[in-house]
């Protein structure tokens, strides 16, 4: 994967500012998800308005790429992925009139939603700039991995400023962890796992090589802090991949050493908890979730068995309890959940629905599988212990939702009579500002195009 190079040094500024703009709403609409305010008002505004006006900002930069000449030239494929992704969505909508709490049910509907609208303009960006602007340097994987960085090293930097709000309590008291009230340590520790699949890419382009190594280690650190097992799982999983990929034996071998050196420190103190045993025994029933499981699917699923409680629920009442477990309002396995919520039919469905996402996934070129890939594993492990692809609104719902677009869209060959009007009016702006040039697309004119 060799360092992508702007031939475009016409619309440099233009790329610099699209680059600005798409980090800036990745940023914001990302750190939407986190209760940064103990304050209800202001976490629901954050949470709704907030990410509402993300959205629309995802639109506004859509159109400001079309005004500056770019033709939505784009066609569909893989269309089985976000077709069943709205087959799902359409079963929820119509579980509200079987939910158990169709004003949750709606909520938690309409956020996914929102996700999925700025994912759909989001990605559609980012392809219109491969379109037309080829060799540009503006990669969804540096984009993601700078914010996720940002957004962790807030918290390093709050652990040591303001522990009490950074770190949450747990086991009685005995065991802080990283996040707080802000977020769910084994949610952030998913997190800093996709800021890892990301920021690997840009060692492997050659972009500021020490910086993101440095980005990668603060990264690690946090993970390390969160004592969340299954995004170290998760990470380390990531790395292997990429070890596997790799060609450099040099980095091969770095990267095998510095694994032998810290792993077996890091699954000691975050897997084993230190060799104690009735940590290991938690450990075991992954803490008290295979008996809650159990339960769920003894108890709760033979009462809807077909479409579930509806959107988000797990029983008829608030929370599910059996006798031998804790009550819980979901069911920290995302499958599961839509066992619970949506039954046997929205079960099927986003089964195939992986499936054939997975399935795009291996038609992509390399780099892209390679990324699509390395975000999906913290991904969907976090999603067999916690809220995950499929649950209770979550940054992994959008993370996901990013990767369907990025295997459902493709170049749309010739330009239609009226499409190649648009990119003549374009060029006219073009040579107006700099004589003798057009704008590009797919390395050629448009006077040649046209």
């Amino acid at each position: 994967m060799s360092p992508a190079t702007d031939h475009s040094p016409l619309h440099a500024a233009f790329l610099k500012k699209v680059n600005v703009y798409l980090f800036i709403i990745l940023f914001l609409m990302v750190a939407g998800f986190f209760t940064w305010s103990e304050n209800v008002t202001i976490t629901r505004a954050i949470k709704v308005v907030g990410r509402m006006g993300v959205m629309i900002s995802s639109y506004g930069i859509y159109r400001m790429i079309l005004r500056y000449g770019a033709v939505d030239a784009l066609r569909g494929k893989n269309l089985l992925s976000p077709l069943l992704y709205m087959a799902y969505l359409v079963l929820g909508f119509l579980s509200f009139m079987w939910s158990t709490n169709p004003g949750f049910s709606a909520l938690q509907w309409f956020m996914t939603l929102q996700s999925l609208v700025f994912g759909f303009y989001f990605v559609k960006s980012l392809m219109l700039l491969d379109e037309f602007f080829p060799g540009h340097a503006i990669r969804l994987y540096n984009l993601l991995g700078n914010a996720v960085f940002i957004l962790i090293s807030i918290f390093v930097v709050g652990m040591y400023a303001d522990p009490d709000t950074f770190f949450r309590l747990t086991h009685g008291g005995e065991e802080a962890r990283l996040g707080g009230y802000i977020m769910n340590p084994n949610e952030l520790g998913m997190l800093a796992g996709v800021g890892v699949a990301c920021l690997i890419f840009d060692i492997y382009r050659n972009h500021h090589r020490l910086w993101t190594i440095t980005k990668l280690i603060v990264i690690f650190y946090a993970l390390y802090m969160t004592g969340s097992r299954s995004s170290l799982i998760g990470a380390l999983l990531i790395i292997l991949f990429h070890i596997k990929q790799s060609q450099n034996k040099r980095l091969k071998t770095l990267i095998i050493a510095g694994i032998l050196v810290v792993a077996p420190l890091a699954v000691y103190k975050v897997i084993l908890k230190d060799g104690d045993s009735s940590r290991l025994e938690e450990v075991m029933s992954m803490t008290g979730r295979l008996p809650f499981w159990t339960a769920l699917i003894q108890e709760g699923l033979p009462r809807e068995p077909l479409l579930g409680f509806g959107f988000m629920r797990i029983d008829y009442k608030e929370y599910f309890q059996s006798t031998h477990t804790y009550p819980g309002k979901m069911t920290h396995n995302t499958f599961m959940q839509v066992l619970m919520n949506l039954g046997f039919v929205g079960l099927t469905i986003i089964i195939f629905q992986v499936m054939f996402t997975l399935r795009g996934f291996m038609g992509e070129a390399n780099e892209k599988k390679l990324m699509l890939i390395g975000i999906l594993i913290p991904v969907l492990i976090n999603s067999f212990t916690e809220f995950g692809i499929f649950g209770e609104s979550n940054y992994g719902i959008m993370f996901y939702q990013l990767l369907i677009f990025s295997i459902s869209f493709r170049s749309g060959g010739e330009l239609t009579s009226r499409q190649k009007l648009h990119l003549q009016v374009a060029a006219k702006r073009q040579r107006t500002r700099t004589p003798g040039q057009a704008f590009p697309r797919g390395g050629k004119s448009v006077q040649h195009m046209c």
